[in-house]
């Protein structure tokens, strides 16, 4: 069996306009040999899957975030998850597991192998048992440890292009930089100095999608993946793979074709698999890698929604993510948003620089750095620092230093609701489904401002936590899940539903949620303030056509003729 006539023609197309003509044939003729080689163990492997829907909640996790003794920490998530996330999670996005060099798993050593500290293929397997996966794909760069790179050093012809090479002199001042370190490393290759591009640190290695033999090695990764059983790959840092001089080198067009090209192979062996971008850009280019809605990837994250969340609670002013929300429109029913508050990241500044002012981006770095965050600024033209990113956890972004611990926790579960509710599936990380706090012991022996939100839990410290009624963990997990379940039960929450956002009042961020079929509806009501929201309704607005609706979140009728929402109340109304 080999590729359709239907694909090898989009394939084909591709490869010429990035290699032309002739390498574009051979290249063809090594694909269609991955694709019989996989295509032989694909039936068995992916059970046929529908696309997304109501219930589809992603765990975000790092493969050593909760440990245990007499257990492998890969063995002691499964554990938790078995135990406490079964009827809430049906995803879980394991962060980078391969052995690694550094940047907590992004700078791959080797794409193929599970870190032996965290366990091994069998305990990843016996997790995809239970849950659906997602694994990352680190596709821009490779540690500088890897074989690739060390034979690359060695002078082994075979990796003679596997890496960007590049004048160290070259004017590369219209580059998108992710980070502030010099663009180009230097290093030793047979005896001469050579400066490689290096996007994102000296010890990860920009690789060379410019040779199609990188290419071929990154595809048969992916399919290398799709047979391990992963349900969504996760394309990293995937709008900076393709270099041109003199360009932004981001989100090129090439990129597109690159994508455009994978999808049109998993098509064919691996329907079912489900690509997520992870750009951290502007939302107009972020969302131009659905393609036409069937050609690219099925997911994008929804990073503008951070800071914009953030926004809304540190002001009480809903306004700006109304009008966010209101612009959101479905692309095709193959296609959803990837709604986020927290991740493994910090929080991107990027993603709201056209929503929000400058002043409004300062105002949340200053009310951060008040609740013990970090900033990263970087240096505009004009000499200038501006913020690009900061470092919290979501719990401690969120809770005010003068509210009580229980207004700080009706605050927090509010700001959860939002992407619960909101047009596309939810990612949770893993620490906002507890409410953690900020670890500045781990910014201090580590020095990097990122690990203030990646603690390690040990699992019968955190079992402890979460049996006692008391604490914040408890609170905040019950309260969590309890919505997650509701949502569950819920079609009008179905990622390819409708959404209409509600201008109702500042201090309250509003939306009808429409199933597919029309026939099911809820209207989510979020109090982003500390004062009573009061509104009323009048007859047949929003299709009203009754005084009384039942709330399912607090299980009470209410009179939409006299709604009064406490502070930080949610309300999700039943509207049929």
């Amino acid at each position: 069996m080999s590729v359709s006539k239907i694909s090898r023609e989009i394939i084909i197309n591709k490869l010429v306009f990035l290699y032309g003509r002739d390498r574009a044939q051979n290249t063809f003729k090594k694909i269609n040999e991955l694709v019989d080689r996989y295509q032989k163990n694909s039936a068995s492997k992916i059970p046929k899957a529908d696309f997304l829907n109501e219930k589809d909640i992603v765990l975000i996790t790092y493969g050593d975030n909760i440990q245990a003794t007499n257990k492998n920490p890969l063995q002691s998530l499964f554990k938790f998850a078995d135990k406490y996330l079964k009827q809430a999670i049906n995803i879980i996005h394991i962060l980078p597991f391969y052995p690694y060099s550094s940047d907590d798993g992004f700078s791959v050593i080797d794409y193929k192998k599970v870190n032996s500290v965290l366990g091994d293929w069998k305990d990843i397997e016996d997790i995809g048992q239970k849950f659906n996966l997602m694994f990352d794909l680190v596709a821009n760069h490779i540690s500088s440890e890897s074989i690739w790179f060390k034979e690359y050093l060695q002078g082994n012809p075979k990796y003679d292009d596997y890496f960007i090479s590049i004048d160290k002199d070259t004017d590369l001042s219209s580059v998108t930089r992710a980070r502030t370190h010099p663009l180009l490393t230097k290093f030793e290759r047979k005896g001469e100095d050579i400066h490689l591009w290096t996007t994102y640190s000296p010890n990860q290695i920009d690789i060379n999608f410019a040779n199609e033999n990188v290419l071929l090695e990154i595809i048969d990764v992916i399919l290398f993946y799709a047979n391990k059983s992963a349900r969504v790959i996760r394309m990293d840092a995937i709008g900076h793979i393709w270099k041109k001089l003199g360009t932004s080198c981001i989100g090129l067009i090439e990129t597109h074709h690159i994508i455009q090209l994978i999808r049109a192979i998993l098509n064919e062996i691996y329907p079912d698999i489900l690509l997520l971008t992870q750009t951290n850009v502007p939302h107009k280019e972020n969302i131009s890698y659905f393609g036409n809605g069937y050609n690219e990837v099925q997911l994008v994250y929804q990073f503008a929604l951070p800071l914009l969340v953030l926004h809304t609670f540190y002001t009480g002013d809903a306004s700006r993510l109304l009008k966010w929300a209101s612009h959101l429109k479905h692309i095709s029913d193959k296609t959803a948003f990837f709604n986020v508050l927290a991740t493994h990241d910090g929080l991107g500044v990027v993603p709201v620089k056209a929503i929000l002012t400058d002043k409004e981006i300062i105002d949340i770095a200053d009310n951060i750095k008040e609740r013990g965050g970090f900033i990263s600024y970087k240096t505009v033209k004009d000499g200038s620092k501006k913020p690009y990113e900061m470092n919290i956890t979501y719990y401690s972004a969120i809770a005010d230093p003068k509210n009580s611990e229980e207004l700080n926790i009706k605050k927090f579960i509010a700001s959860q609701s939002i992407i619960l509710s909101l047009l596309g599936i939810p990612g949770i990380y893993i620490h906002s489904l507890f409410g953690t706090k900020n670890y500045p012991e781990g910014v201090e022996r580590t020095g990097q401002k990122r690990i203030i939100n990646r603690k390690k839990f040990q699992y019968n410290k955190l079992k402890e936590d979460l049996a006692n009624s008391d604490s914040r963990e408890h609170k905040i997990f019950t309260e969590f899940r309890k919505l997650i379940y509701k949502r569950k039960s819920e079609k009008a929450f179905h990622p390819n539903g409708k959404q209409e956002v509600l201008f109702l009042k500042k201090g309250m961020f509003s939306l009808l949620r429409t199933s597919p079929d029309g026939r099911k509806k809820i209207m989510a009501l979020h109090n982003v303030t500390a004062k009573i929201q009061k509104f009323c309704f009048t007859k047949n607005q929003y299709g009203l056509n009754k005084k009384e609706y039942f709330d399912i979140i607090s299980e009470r009728i209410i009179n939409i003729e006299k709604i009064s929402l406490t502070p930080y109340q949610i309300m999700w109304l039943k509207i049929y």
